[in-house]
């Protein structure tokens, strides 16, 4: 049994280290940017497909960490009534479903508006001088919902870390503080050199 739960707890952690989409999107959108703001067919269809692309990675990621989850307090000592007697399970499962909420939201939403736009293009035609500014407002979007989505996840990291001790609130504040910071960097710069 202590097998089973070491690889659970392994395969758990591994699906939230994984879930770090929202950080690599924000990186390719802040590369793409490097070329400057007029539509290059190659690259932004390259961008493009790396997004869509990396939403069906994240649902798995997502539904691993969920049963993993699900699995951990079902096989460990805490058993599935920790999901509303301990309030970091509780606040995790709810962030893990509002990424899931987010994520649904962007791919099934916001996506499809940015494809329909670029569906006509090809790479030898002609670029519309409006299309930058059709596709602008939901990149915007999407940009904002991916630097949210990161915080997410780095906040239900740092809760993961307590699950079976909690850290002094002040950590707490300053930890998920921190987060949004780097979430809010990511935003805004390429994060070269990662954390700094």
């Amino acid at each position: 049994m202590d097998v089973l739960y070491s690889m659970l707890k392994f395969f758990h952690v591994m699906s939230f280290v994984f879930m770090s989409v929202p950080l690599f999107n924000l990186i390719v959108v802040n590369e793409r940017a490097l070329l400057g703001s007029s539509f290059n067919y190659h690259a932004d269809r390259y961008m493009e497909n790396i997004i869509t692309h990396g939403a069906y990675r994240c649902f798995v990621f997502q539904s691993a960490a969920f049963i993993t989850g699900v699995l951990l307090l079902v096989f460990g000592p805490l058993g599935l009534e920790a999901l509303w007697t301990n309030w970091v399970i509780l606040v995790k499962t709810i962030l893990l479903f509002s990424l899931m909420g987010l994520l649904s939201y962007v791919h099934f939403f916001v996506q499809p508006k940015i494809e329909s736009i670029m569906a006509g293009l090809r790479p030898d035609s002609p670029t519309p001088e409006a299309l930058m500014n059709e596709i602008k407002p939901y990149r915007a979007k999407r940009k904002k919902l991916a630097t949210f989505c990161l915080f997410l996840v780095v906040t239900t990291i740092i809760l993961g870390l307590q699950v079976y001790g909690t850290f002094h609130p002040i950590l707490n504040i300053a930890l998920i503080a921190l987060a949004g910071l780097f979430a809010l960097r990511a935003n805004k710069t390429l994060v070269r050199f990662g954390w700094l």
